[in-house]
């Protein structure tokens, strides 16, 4: 028995097929959950986290269960998996950066609610994203971070990532002060690093 990638008729590679979000969101609990119990090294987990992350599905899947649970993952940053998401690229530092910007209107929605459990929830993922936008490519995250603080700021920018990140705004439907919670989030991180 052999580890080899399956070939077609032709004897090329066939590529893995990319798992659904909640396909993505099981494989991802899994991997982690075998890594807190210490069966699975950090080298191993960031191979099969860069693996999942090529696909935006499987990103997603991996930062729902990465930012929002309970396991120390992106609490620790192991040094393999921060080259594994650091190698992913671009639309690891835009899921990133939009988790950034959703867990810190949300925790101020939660705290005009007085729901302190989802603000103590929403205020980790924002911390999480935070520190990994910090360990991610530092031009990748800067463009990325200046965009989103262009739409966030309602500052004047007809560019096409600028209009997408105002409608990603607009879509959720986040208020004046929630955009200025966004705007102090994204410039703590540029502070921190």
């Amino acid at each position: 028995m052999t580890d080899a990638a399956p070939v077609n008729e032709t004897g090329q590679p066939v590529p893995p097929l990319a798992p659904s979000f909640p396909q993505a969101m099981e494989i991802a609990a899994h991997w982690i959950g075998l890594w807190e119990g210490g069966e699975l090294s950090d080298e191993v987990l960031a191979d099969r986290v860069g693996e999942l992350v090529a696909s935006r599905d499987g990103a997603r899947g991996f930062f729902v269960v990465s930012l929002t649970g309970e396991a120390p993952l992106l609490d620790r940053l192991p040094e393999a998996l921060v080259a594994a998401l650091r190698q992913a690229g671009a639309g690891v530092v835009d899921l990133t950066a939009r988790n950034l910007a959703m867990s810190t209107a949300m925790a101020l929605h939660h705290r005009r609610c007085g729901d302190q459990e989802h603000q103590a929830g929403s205020e980790r993922v924002q911390l999480r994203s935070t520190e990994l936008l910090r360990h991610l490519e530092p031009v990748a995250v800067k463009q990325r971070l200046e965009t989103l603080l262009a739409a966030a700021a309602e500052r004047d920018g007809a560019e096409q990532a600028v209009m997408e990140d105002r409608a990603f705004l607009e879509r959720w439907g986040y208020d004046t002060e929630q955009r200025k919670a966004i705007v102090a989030a994204i410039e703590a991180v540029a502070e921190g690093g």
